[in-house]
């Protein structure tokens, strides 16, 4: 089995209502998301699916979040945007890939030493 992952970051602001801390206040991130797919049959090049496709799929996810501020958007009209809440959503918007591979899990960083993966109702085992 093999495991591909890209990686992309957008940049936005949010707030945590109702958090006991200074998350509660507006903030900004440059959040770093990855892509993980899954697959075992590899085409005539020796390729399961080329990185600039799945590239290509995330930035297109992403760029509707760069430069903004989270809690205005549609999704997170009835949930906090969190960076679980956003790993969930952008798992659920990759749903169209190419029928040669999985969707393995969404990473997503709200730092670089904090992140959330989400795997979704049927985890891949790496």
């Amino acid at each position: 089995m093999y495991y591909l992952t890209v990686r992309h970051h957008f940049d936005a602001a949010h707030f945590l209502p109702g958090y006991p801390g200074k998350c509660a206040n507006l903030h900004g991130h440059r959040w770093l998301v990855e892509l993980t797919v899954r697959g075992s049959q590899l085409d005539d090049l020796g390729m399961l699916v080329d990185f600039s496709l799945l590239k290509d799929r995330l930035k297109q996810v992403l760029k509707e979040f760069d430069h903004s501020l989270l809690n205005e958007h549609a999704y997170f009209s009835h949930s906090t945007p969190t960076a679980e809440n956003l790993a969930k959503m952008l798992y659920t918007a990759q749903q169209a890939l190419p029928s040669q591979v999985t969707l393995c899990k969404v990473r997503v960083y709200e730092t670089p030493d904090a992140w959330v993966d989400y795997e979704g109702e049927q985890p891949c085992q790496a």
